[in-house]
């Protein structure tokens, strides 16, 4: 049962599902099981990695974008124009 659910996990990108399966401690019957598991566990960590440089490049981006917004923007003045 616990393959099963690291299987879909990893299918279905699911980090949070991987996390909580990673909790518990899985009990295997055999050795083709917990070659199984290594396998998934290779892939979720990879998974895991992919989706952390996706992040990074998105982060990087929303920078640029945000120095571009910000650059322009007319200069504001810092000045207290009171007229008497």
């Amino acid at each position: 049962m616990w393959l099963k659910k690291l299987q879909i996990a990893v299918i279905e990108k699911n980090t949070d599902a991987i996390e909580s399966l990673l909790d518990t401690a899985p009990e295997f019957d055999n050795i083709k099981d917990v070659e199984s598991a290594m396998y998934l566990l290779r892939e979720a960590a990879e998974l895991v990695y992919t989706l952390k440089d996706e992040t990074a490049l998105t982060i990087k981006q929303l920078k640029k974008n945000i120095d571009f917004l910000k650059s322009t923007q007319p200069a504001t003045k810092n000045k207290l124009d009171i007229k008497l």
